[in-house]
């Protein structure tokens, strides 16, 4: 990429422990590639998309830029007794495609969808499939593809 891509994290911290392990690898993948970041909590996964819609319009009102390159939502979302998964996971990952699809905007899905706690720290432990890094890096890579199809960042 020429210019460093700025990127916002954005973490649901109703698992704390599972969100710092997912943002200690997106931060370490996205440093890796020499990009820049910043770091936004909200409560939950169904938080996510309204938190990236809002700095969208937030920038839409300031001088019509975007400050960001591209967002990662991180967070986990585990499977209880009732459907209320159902709906948070299934709210969540569609608001960030519509987010994704409206506004040309790159955005990483990190968000675990699972069973159990130890569903979730196989995918979010950096020693073992470090999701948060994946995810750092499938931003990245949309944000060349925007690049390359001639959308300029900031």
């Amino acid at each position: 990429m020429s210019e460093v891509p700025h990127v916002l994290i954005v973490e649901a911290r109703y698992y704390d422990d599972i969100a710092d392990e997912l943002a200690r690898g997106a931060i370490a993948a996205l440093e890796a590639a020499g990009a820049t970041h910043d770091r936004l909590e909200v409560p939950g996964a169904f938080e996510l998309p309204a938190a990236i819609r809002m700095n969208i319009k937030a920038m839409e009102l300031v001088g019509g830029r975007r400050r960001y390159d591209g967002y990662l939502a991180l967070g986990c979302v585990i499977r209880g007794e009732t459907s209320h998964y159902d709906y948070v996971c299934g709210e969540c990952a569609r608001g960030l495609m519509d987010l994704s699809l409206e506004f040309s905007i790159a955005v990483g899905f990190g968000v675990l969808t699972v069973e159990n706690q130890e569903q979730a720290w196989a995918r979010a432990s950096v020693d073992k499939l470090d999701k948060g890094g994946a995810v750092a890096n499938a931003a990245l890579r949309m944000i060349e593809v925007k690049r390359q199809f001639g959308y300029f960042p900031r």
